[in-house]
């Protein structure tokens, strides 16, 4: 039997990627709880609006699709300054309590993405104030700017009649240079005149979400972004691997605090600003290609693995002849095939890396089930991988002034979404995006998202060839920091019912 979860006591950004839904503009506003009471108090006016993940339009009684969203997560110390019992505090993972910050050494965050270079209010919080300290996150997602200004300015209003025990916190850097906005704004870029889903690089994003039990979705959606069975077949990875309270794929279920209440439906989101630099990416990609013997884009494509322009995946168009066919095929197919093309592939042709190189960025957030050496290891082929996938948000943020130049204010705003910081993100992060141990690449990292060194220490890179082919490895030598860390945190997302718990000041662990 299929399973169901409480549509209504979920928070809406866990299940939908706002983006894809026409929500293209985004706000984040971070605030500090002054006063724990009125802090309840605001954060009780404030659930009245929070988004659930109920369908929109359907059903006898149909819950019309809103013109803006909100929802709302915590950090530990906001917890605190809620003033939740401890004997609840203590029961929430390490990494979350520690926050993001002070982990910057596991996730890689040195040199231009260390902490003292990320922007004001990351900088100062949980650092030298503590009324600078970042204790909410609550995002307004709208369809047009003027629903985006009246979300924001209704969440303003409610901070206002805190009288002073609520403050949003200013310090986000905006595209004058300046360092003091009292907001994070988000939005999808635009070719002649279209929303697209492109970020700066010129990547098609987004592609590829988990799907898990009891998620809203179509069957026929879980090709690819499931787990994949032994006899080939494709299912919806466990509940618990995304949302709290429900059991994970290794059918335990994930650490979480007391109650229940207060976690069941929750879940843990990883907040990341990241800065790209444009510049140092066209540069590379433009000597490099230069040299690269299928060109540019397929070095492009190289980089991430997955064509520029429409996300073909490597494994299925590993050169401009087969990309030409599939790009035929792609523009005439119904949208769940579009989908299945997108998504439903495997490695299992591609072991040696010909197609799809080690340091392929989407080869490295989900190896799918090629870190199965023996094959037959593994109750599921993707067992090494089924336990580290995350659930993406975000948008990117800024424009582009100039792609020769690396400065500027433009990159992407990335939430992850998952059960387990530590054993998902962190994991990720430092073994697979940093390290290439796991893919016999010994120290090379993701060419996009790595902590690539400076001129001192270069990263270098293995495009690699297929296994009967007379060409040589192409080697990339020196491979600067592409993004940079600009700040961030981790958070927790509460369901409905803890949200009004929390506002009620009635969470009771005994």
């Amino acid at each position: 039997m299929k399973k169901q979860l409480d549509l209504m006591d979920i928070q809406g950004n866990v299940l939908r990627a706002y983006g894809r839904y026409n929500f293209p503009l985004a706000r984040y506003v971070f605030i500090n709880i002054h006063d724990g009471a009125r802090g309840r108090e605001f954060l009780k006016q404030v659930t009245k609006r929070v988004t659930t993940a109920v369908s929109w339009g359907e059903g006898p009684d149909p819950i019309q699709k809103p013109l803006h969203t909100l929802n709302v997560a915590f950090t530990y110390q906001g917890l605190k300054a809620l003033e939740l019992p401890r004997a609840s505090l203590i029961g929430f993972p390490m990494e979350f309590v520690m926050g993001m910050r002070p982990r910057a050494d596991i996730l890689g965050d040195d040199n231009r993405s260390a902490p003292e270079y990320w922007d004001p209010i990351w900088r100062d919080s949980r650092h030298r104030d503590r009324h600078k300290d970042v204790h909410a996150w609550l995002a307004i997602n709208a369809q047009t700017p003027a629903a985006l200004h009246d979300g924001y300015e209704q969440l303003l209003k409610l901070v206002h009649d805190t009288a002073g025990g609520v403050q949003v916190l200013t310090g986000h850097r905006g595209d004058d240079g300046k360092e003091n906005l009292a907001y994070q704004d988000v939005h999808v870029l635009f070719e002649n005149g279209k929303p697209t889903s492109k970020e700066h690089f010129g990547y098609t994003d987004g592609i590829g979400d988990p799907v898990f039990e009891g998620m809203p979705s179509k069957p026929e959606r879980v090709v690819g972004r499931g787990k994949q069975m032994k006899d080939g077949t494709w299912a919806p990875l466990e509940t618990g691997e995304f949302i709290l309270g429900h059991r994970d794929e290794a059918q335990e279920y994930p650490i979480a605090p007391a109650p229940q209440l207060l976690s069941r439906n929750g879940t843990f989101m990883v907040y990341r600003k990241l800065h790209e630099n444009v510049g140092s990416f066209n540069k590379l990609l433009e000597e490099e290609g230069d040299k690269y013997p299928g060109g540019k884009e397929l070095l492009a494509a190289k980089f991430v693995g997955r064509w520029r322009d429409n996300g073909a995946p490597l494994v299925s168009a590993p050169d401009a002849t087969s990309k030409a066919a599939w790009d035929a095929r792609f523009s005439t197919a119904a949208p769940l095939d579009k989908d299945k093309m997108l998504s439903g592939f495997t490695f299992d042709n591609d072991m040696q890396g010909g197609k799809c190189p080690f340091s392929a960025h989407i080869r490295r957030i989900n190896p799918r089930a090629s870190l199965e050496f023996t094959k037959g290891a593994f109750d599921t082929p993707g067992a090494l991988s089924n336990r580290r996938r995350v659930l993406r948000r975000g948008l990117p943020y800024g424009q582009v002034k100039d792609p020769t130049r690396d400065d500027g204010n433009h990159g992407i705003i990335i939430m992850m979404l998952n059960a387990s910081i530590s054993r998902q993100f962190e994991f990720v992060q430092q073994q697979w995006i940093n390290y290439g141990n796991d893919f016999h690449a010994s120290n090379e990292k993701d060419v996009i998202l790595g902590n690539h060194g400076d001129d001192d220490a270069p990263s270098r890179a293995v495009i690699q060839v297929e296994p009967d082919s007379d060409d040589a490895p192409y080697i990339l030598k020196k491979i600067p920091r592409l993004v940079e860390t600009r700040g961030g945190d981790y958070f927790f997302v509460p369901s409905m019912t803890a949200l009004r718990m929390m506002a009620q000041g009635i969470v009771d662990p005994t």
